[in-house]
């Protein structure tokens, strides 16, 4: 009977996370989370986004510009971090397995400097190697705020617009999936992780 439960935990976080998604401080979860995906912590904010806007279709927009504002506010403190501590910071870096990550924002800030900040916040290679190593570098200030909301906006407000449009719909069939889904990205990360080492 444990296994069986052990084995469900998919669906029951995602059921949990669609809970989440309708409480009234459910905003303030978003926030906390888009700011501190962008520094140090490895979940997403999409994975909340998106059943807030399912839930509340109409608020979309805010949601969308909510975590835009958090995770660029989140990036700052990245940025922050990746100037002054970067060195003491290694470490954790390196057990948490982002050092390939940096090492390849190192190759894009040296050769596409604004872009590169730019694809690193719409895309979902880690934002956060990123705004640590536009710190650890020195990128100007002006520069990496500005790609930073061009990027992370740009992904935010996609997903929010979808899932409001979409999502209800969307939801309705992906949710007897979650468990496949589920193990199955755990399987993905478990390789990369093995050919990367």
């Amino acid at each position: 009977m444990h296994e069986y439960v052990w084995m469900r935990m998919f669906g029951a976080l995602y059921d949990r996370v669609i809970g989440w998604s309708a409480h009234p401080r459910a905003p303030w979860f978003l926030g906390g989370l888009s700011f501190a995906e962008s520094s140090f912590f490895p979940i997403p904010p999409d994975v909340l986004l998106a059943p807030m806007c399912v839930a509340r279709p109409s608020a979309w927009w805010r949601l969308a510009l909510l975590t835009t504002l958090a995770s660029v506010v989140g990036g700052l403190f990245g940025y922050l971090l990746g100037a002054l501590f970067l060195d003491l910071l290694t470490p954790w870096i390196e057990q948490m397995g982002y050092a390939p990550a940096m090492d390849k924002a190192r190759i894009w800030f040296s050769e596409w400097g604004f872009w590169a900040m730019f694809l690193a916040g719409f895309s979902p290679i880690p934002y956060k190697a990123f705004t640590l190593t536009a710190g650890a570098l020195g990128m100007p200030l002006i520069p990496f705020v500005l790609a930073s909301l061009c990027g992370r906006g740009g992904r935010f407000f996609l997903v929010a617009w979808l899932m409001s449009r979409f999502g209800a719909a969307f939801e309705a069939r992906l949710r007897p999936f979650m468990e496949w889904l589920g193990w199955g990205l755990v399987a993905v990360v478990g390789l990369a992780y093995v050919l990367m080492t």
